[in-house]
């Protein structure tokens, strides 16, 4: 297809008001600056990095205008914060991807009495939005060139022509200032001063610049914002359980480092998977979120330490109860004797003080049984359910008199929860907070690169062999994404110090487990053996658990590992 600069080199000169070769070798220099313009002002609005951005702007203006030198400043507050620095003859290189900071201090746009510093050029140009061409500093008049001077004569430099352009955005806002130093001849490399086609072109790319660094800060405010959002959320959920705040933070930072293992596998079947900047963000928002339904879920539950705890632990009113229990057995106790002595019954009154003493012993051993029940520890034996059954038949007087179970339906119903804490009912309010995460998630509009959070925050509690909640999704149906986060919740959940209910796992110990899970077709199999094989387990233990749980691994012990 033919380009504008086609047809127009398709007419004749003639008709293009030129009569020789130099009105068309001039025309053809002014196209050929105006489509790099065009291609520039393409790339700086694609461009997501902030110091690349201004980078290429500057670099671009100099290319432009033949420059030797400039400087990008940006407005910050009341000042111009010095941002890019470059002078190619010089080879001075700052700010931007150059790794050299920038030592200069910034230039106050007024001075301490509020009046305008219209002495320094560039604070002038900000000030009045106003492009200030200097043809030499050292003979112009009106403004201060005396760092520029003194910066002379300590390289052996010669600054002499000055092109400083105000950078203003959509909103007639000025948010930093082009400057670009000794415009070269092409023909002759001798500095030489800056032309109106010099001015027109670099004030182009300062309003197309302006716009696109407008845009990107406004983007990253945006981002910023809705990350801070989104640790809103996490603190609220900290807030209620402190058991969850940690593991909204954890989880997000290993799903990342086993992730980037995946990424960076040379062979095997994850040798295809690879992420850009754009994938590794989304990941992350997703790994932020993956827990944000649990704003929904009762504290009563996400911190039930113990079977009886709600609001408190009703093992409290259990261990009262067999006090009561002692007081009726003693006040039985000294009926029975008192009988017996009136009768002059010795052996009867012996047997009343041992059959006193049995049940006090009786009484003592159910209650630390229960105590120990309550805990939640262990799976349970169907024997121990059967005795907590047991008890829970005693009978005891209310205060009413009246005969009742000494444990309610309740408390039996949640002192043989087989493992665990949590009874069926709670389970299901637990469970729910993926659901919830899902509708969250799935009711926001998110942009084009970040579309695939909700099904990556949604999937942690997937299985590979379908048997996951809450789609009962198989491996196929999940991306990689969601099957990293899946290993990275649990393990997480395992290693975690923080919660109520169980001390942190050692990391032979949560490896064995996980492996296990590898084996019933509960975690990705492929994953898996990265996560053990590049160590990335030991690398997240490091940040984040306790010297004691980073014990001995013996890798080759590992259920289902295969190096």
């Amino acid at each position: 297809m033919a380009t504008r600069r086609d047809e127009l080199r398709a007419v004749p000169i003639a008709a293009r008001g030129g009569t020789s070769e130099l009105a068309h070798s001039l025309e053809t220099h002014f196209l050929s600056k105006l489509e790099y313009l065009n291609a520039i002002g393409i790339a700086l609005s694609q461009e997501r990095d902030i110091n690349t951005l201004l980078e290429t702007i500057l670099i671009a203006a100099k290319n432009l205008t033949r420059a030797d030198a400039g400087t990008l400043y940006r407005l910050v507050g009341d000042k111009l914060q010095f941002e890019i620095v470059r002078t190619d003859s010089l080879s001075i290189a700052m700010g931007g991807t150059s790794g050299n900071p920038v030592p200069f201090y910034p230039i106050p746009l007024h001075d301490k009495d509020g009046k305008p510093n219209n002495t320094m050029i560039a604070a002038y140009a900000a000030l009045n939005n106003k492009t200030v061409n200097v043809a030499d500093a050292y003979t112009e008049e009106g403004f201060d060139f005396s760092g520029t001077r003194n910066f002379d004569k300590r390289t052996g430099y010669r600054s002499t022509s000055f092109l400083t352009v105000p950078m203003k955005n959509h909103e007639g806002d000025i948010i930093g200032v082009l400057q670009l130093l000794n415009a070269t001849d092409p023909a002759t490399r001798r500095v030489t001063s800056f032309g109106e086609e010099d001015q027109r072109l670099a004030e182009s790319l300062a309003s197309q610049a302006a716009i696109a660094l407008t845009n990107r800060l406004l983007i990253q405010q945006l981002e910023v914002l809705f990350e801070s959002l989104i640790e809103l959320i996490n603190t609220a959920i900290d807030d209620k359980s402190p058991y969850t705040g940690g593991h909204c933070k954890r989880v997000p930072t290993l799903t990342m480092m086993l992730a980037e293992a995946a990424h960076a596998a040379a062979d095997g079947p994850l040798k295809d998977f690879r992420m850009t900047e754009k994938d590794r963000y989304e990941l992350k928002i997703a790994g932020l979120l993956h827990d944000c339904g649990k704003i929904t879920t009762p504290v009563h539950v996400v911190d039930k330490a113990t079977k009886l705890q709600t609001i408190f632990d009703r093992i409290e009113l259990v261990a009262t109860r067999f006090e009561v229990l002692k007081r009726e057995a003693e006040v039985e106790m000294m009926r029975g004797k008192l009988a017996a002595r009136e009768a002059h019954d010795e052996a009867s009154e012996r047997r009343a003080e041992e059959a006193f003493a049995a049940k006090i012993r009786q009484y003592d051993d159910d209650r630390e049984f229960l105590r120990r029940t309550n805990i939640g520890g262990e799976r349970m034996r169907a024997e121990d359910q059967a005795r907590v059954s047991q008890i829970a038949k005693y009978q005891l007087r209310n205060e009413k008199g009246e005969l009742e179970r000494f444990l309610s339906k309740d408390e039996e119903s949640n002192l043989n929860i087989a493992a665990g804490t949590l009874n069926p009912g709670e389970r299901e309010i637990i469970n729910h907070h993926i659901v919830a995460t899902i509708k969250m998630l799935e009711a926001l509009p998110w942009p084009r690169h970040l579309v695939n959070v909700p099904e990556y925050a949604g999937g942690h509690h997937e299985r590979m062999d379908g048997k996951g909640y809450p789609k009962g999704l198989t491996r196929e149906q999940m991306s990689v994404q969601a099957r990293v986060m899946g290993i990275a919740d649990i393990f997480e959940a395992l290693t975690a110090k923080d919660r109520p209910y169980k001390p942190g796992k050692t990391l032979s110990e949560s490896l064995g487990i996980l492996g296990r899970f590898k084996e019933n077709g509960h975690i990705d199999p492929d994953l898996f053996d990265i996560f053990v094989r590049e160590k990335v387990y030991l690398g997240y233990a490091r940040e984040f658990l306790d010297p004691e749980q980073i014990d001995e691994v013996n890798e080759s012990q590992i259920p289902g590992y295969r190096p």
